[in-house]
């Protein structure tokens, strides 16, 4: 009888899932059994935000290879999007958990035809040039939000900038306030809502990258000129990986945002966008497992630094630099190196 035998990358993509599920039944039996903080419990949710973050800035960084640093921006289009769309969605659907999943949707679509419209553009420039477009996407995208007024009444939506001239009938609602963001958010976000966005990144991402189209888009990474000369549509799958990367952040950006009771505009700024790449660049570039324990550590350690008080951010910065020093250093690379063809030559002797 033949034994199933799976590739290195497929049984790393199952680690993955298995990792994943198995903090994930851990951290509920913590929450069920109340042998977890209240600090650390309220932080799940963004966690599982910044991991799906992480994930598809992997997607974009690591798979596409090329260098993204407006990714915040597609994380406040969907926190802005999803969230108005729940609020307005609260009289017609009492079940929170299905207004959340609505929101995610919108979130996510509407961040995914942001993406294709800066896709259009920024894909046809390469390395600085692409980094420069994307950050000042992401600044344009701030600004947008912090002058934009949209209010929800019997007519239907109404929108203003630079100032509120909705002129909302009565009963009606100011959903996004301008610089104020929103407020009064219902926070519906749940740590069992982000496990499962979690998932379905995973899934969406692994099953795109070890499709044609995911060897199409690697190719384009290590050679674009040889990728083209065989007739790959450089265009096509650049699009098509940064579209999915935009979606994924905005349906992030919507469980994000509905942790909380406020959201304004500068919480998705140019250093959110720095800290996911963070992320990605300490996890491992196409290292997906690597930047989910990244985006969870990172998220986690500035909480456990508190007893260093006034010099938190300065330890959290020494040890971000000896991290990064350690896993890029050659000696520790040679060694793993060695370690893991010592151990194939023995299976094989065995």
């Amino acid at each position: 009888m033949k034994t199933l035998k799976l590739n290195k990358t497929t049984r790393m993509n199952f680690l993955t899932y298995f990792l994943v599920i198995v903090a994930f039944v851990v951290l509920q039996a913590m929450i069920a059994t109340g042998s977890i903080t209240s600090s650390l419990k309220g932080m799940l949710v963004p966690i599982c935000a910044y991991v799906v973050m992480a994930v598809s800035l992997n997607l974009t960084v690591g798979i596409l290879g090329e260098l993204s640093l407006g990714h915040a921006g597609f994380m406040s289009v969907g926190a802005f999007t999803g969230v108005t769309a729940a609020i307005a969605l609260k009289d017609l659907i009492a079940f929170a958990p299905l207004r959340l999943a609505i929101g995610m949707v919108v979130g996510a679509a509407f961040a995914a035809f942001a993406g294709f419209l800066i896709g259009i553009p920024v894909l046809r420039l390469k390395g600085d040039y692409l980094a420069i477009v994307t950050l000042a996407f992401g600044e344009i995208i701030k600004s947008v939000f912090n002058n934009l007024y949209v209010g929800f009444d019997s007519n239907g939506f109404q929108f203003s900038l630079l100032s509120d001239k909705t002129h909302l009938a009565e009963g009606g609602k100011l959903i996004i306030g301008g610089p104020m963001g929103i407020g009064g958010i219902q926070k519906i976000s749940t740590f069992t809502a982000g496990f499962v966005l979690v998932m379905i990144t995973l899934l969406v991402v692994f099953n795109l990258v070890n499709s044609r189209a995911g060897r199409a888009i690697m190719a384009i990474r290590d050679n674009r000129i040889a990728a083209e000369s065989v007739g790959i549509n450089v265009t096509k799958y650049k699009m098509m990986a940064f579209v999915t990367s935009a979606a994924l952040a905005g349906a992030a950006g919507t469980l994000f945002a509905m942790n909380y009771s406020t959201i304004v505009a500068n919480k998705f700024d140019f250093n959110t966008s720095i800290l996911i790449l963070v992320f990605v660049v300490l996890g491992g570039l196409g290292n997906m497992m690597g930047s989910i324990i990244a985006a969870a550590a990172l998220t986690v350690l500035p909480e456990l630094l508190r007893a260093f008080s006034d010099y938190r951010m300065l330890v959290y910065a020494i040890v971000l630099i000896l991290v990064m020093l350690t896993t890029n250093n050659p000696t520790l690379k040679s060694y793993t190196a060695r370690l893991k063809i010592g151990k194939r030559s023995g299976k094989e002797a065995d």
